[in-house]
Formats: C-alpha cells, sequence, structure tokens
C-alpha cells in the first residue's frame, strides 16, 4: 500500500477544510440562507384568497402576482447556494398567523397581500413594494351603502389582523357610528358571511374587493364603494435580522423593476387579468417602480 508524506495529509486535509467551508460560504453570515441550505427546502408561506395576489387554483395550487415574485426569488437562492434540487414547501397562512409564523422561523418568504408597516417591522422585515392599495368597503349594490358614513346602524365585516380592520375600527369610532364590526378569519369566510346576508359589507383593500366580486357566484349583485381610509403598500415579508436575505430579495424585486419583467407580471394579472380584474397600473405605482429600481 503506498503511503502518504505528512505533507501530503496535511494538504489533503487542507483541501478537505477548504471544501467544506466553500459548501457553506455561499450561505454567507444568513440564518435564512443556511437554514434552507442545511433543510433543502423553502418554506413560502401564502395566502388562499387573496385575488389575484395569492389564490388555489383549481387544482389546488397557489398561483398569483404574488407568487410569481416569489418564484424569482426562489431562483436567486438556488442559483446563490448553487443547489438547483432545493424544494418548495407551500405553507397556507391568514392574516392573522402570517406575522407570527414569519418571526418564529416557519416561514422564509411570505407571498400574498400584506402592508408594509412600521408596527410589522418590529417582528419582520419586508421587500419593495409591489403594489399600493388601500382599504374601501364592498356591500350588495341595493344596501344603501355609498360610503362608510352610511355603516351606520350596519354589519360590518374585517379579515382580523389587517391594515384594513384597524384602519375601518377607527373610522367607526371617530365618527361615533353604530357599527357592529365582525372579525373573521380570512377573505373567503368574510365574503361568504355577505353573500349569505350575515353582514352588509365586508372592507378590505379595494383590489382584494374587486377579486372576491369577480369570484362570486353573482359578480353584478357586489360593487365597492366609499372613499380610501388608508392607503396601503404591499411588499413580500422576509425575516428579521439577516441583513443578507433580505438584500437577496431586495436584489431580485429591483431588477424585475429595472428590467420591465414586474410590470409584464402585473400586466399579467391586472389587465385584464385572469380573474377577470381590469386595474391598469397607476402612475403612482409606476413611479414607485422607478425609484425602488435601484441600480447595481
Amino acid at each position: 500500500m503506498k503511503r502518504l508524506s505528512i505533507s501530503s495529509l496535511l494538504c489533503a486535509g487542507a483541501l478537505a477544510l477548504g471544501t467544506m467551508g466553500a459548501a457553506h460560504a455561499d450561505a454567507g453570515d444568513s440564518p435564512v440562507l443556511k437554514r434552507i441550505q442545511e433543510n433543502k427546502v423553502i418554506n413560502m408561506g401564502h395566502r388562499e384568497t387573496s385575488i389575484p395576489f395569492a389564490y388555489m387554483d383549481d387544482n389546488g395550487k397557489p398561483i398569483g402576482y404574488s407568487i410569481d415574485i416569489c418564484m424569482k426569488i426562489v431562483e436567486e437562492i438556488r442559483n446563490t447556494l448553487g443547489d438547483q434540487d432545493i424544494a418548495v414547501r407551500f405553507v397556507p397562512v391568514t392574516g392573522q398567523t402570517r406575522i407570527a409564523l414569519m418571526a418564529n422561523g416557519t416561514i422564509d418568504l411570505e407571498c400574498g397581500s400584506t402592508t408594509n408597516t412600521l408596527t410589522r417591522q418590529q417582528q419582520v422585515s419586508y421587500l419593495p413594494t409591489t403594489f399600493i392599495t388601500g382599504t374601501k368597503i364592498a356591500t350588495r349594490k341595493d344596501s344603501g351603502i355609498n360610503s362608510a358614513d352610511d355603516l351606520n346602524g350596519k354589519i360590518l365585516g374585517v379579515s382580523a389582523g389587517t391594515t384594513n380592520e384597524k384602519a375601518l375600527k377607527a373610522y367607526i369610532e371617530e365618527n361615533n357610528l353604530d357599527t357592529k364590526v365582525v372579525e373573521v378569519k380570512d377573505h373567503s369566510q368574510g365574503w361568504l358571511a355577505l353573500e349569505t346576508n350575515r353582514i352588509d359589507a365586508y372592507g378590505s383593500d379595494d383590489v382584494l374587493l374587486y377579486g372576491l366580486i369577480s369570484k362570486s357566484k353573482d359578480p353584478g349583485q357586489y360593487t365597492v364603494v366609499g372613499d380610501y381610509l388608508s392607503f396601503d403598500p404591499y411588499a413580500i415579508m422576509v425575516p428579521r435580522n439577516d441583513s443578507t436575505y433580505q438584500r437577496l430579495g431586495t436584489a431580485v424585486v429591483a431588477e424585475l423593476m429595472r428590467n420591465g419583467e414586474l410590470a409584464e407580471m402585473y400586466a399579467k394579472w391586472f389587465e385584464p387579468g385572469p380573474t377577470g380584474i381590469n386595474m391598469p397600473m397607476s402612475d403612482t405605482l409606476g413611479t414607485a417602480f422607478q425609484i425602488q429600481a435601484l441600480p447595481q
């Protein structure tokens, strides 16, 4: 048997250590990337009824504008870690669970219709703004409700844990309206309550309301009314205190804005989208894309 010299063994050991280091080098100092690398899976949180951002298709697969953006981030994670076999595990979340599941490490990305707020940034972080909307209310056309002021003596449904819930409750209190507010766990439950006459109106972001109407049994029966009660910048949510991981996602979104792909994704889902929504990109959102298209 051929003997190896001490120098050969030292060289081999150094090479092995170097190889081991290289296997983890691409994850850098990112706890999230290291977790993904070790588990070989990206846990993607998603909403199930946030049309057209994240919802289930006829085969039970998550689809939508936010899902498309997140899949681009998944591509970059795989490329960065040099592992195309990293899987995606879809994890359903609601307005009540999404922050906690991100904060405790259950999900690595949250792809839905989440508003970036300073309060939430105490627990999670966000990528650049990918949509701008605001709080309005949906109701039946024959309800007599034309604005939030007409909610006096009515029953209003809101999704618990959302900025819409906060904005509507604040408006009701400030204007001394006698309105009963019913909290629901998600948009599908709220819409069912409206369709079955258990509530008189349902409050959410206007784009989500239009999406719910487009998927309802009788779209012509419903309308979105009132002025904006809040402005809500949507963004993909990521774990807090991981600047390397957040920068990776920011770089992906900025590139999509810079090369025009994000505008194409928007057109795919909104102009008109597969759900029947026809919302051309606003000047405000177009300007936001230009500002956030950071140079490399």
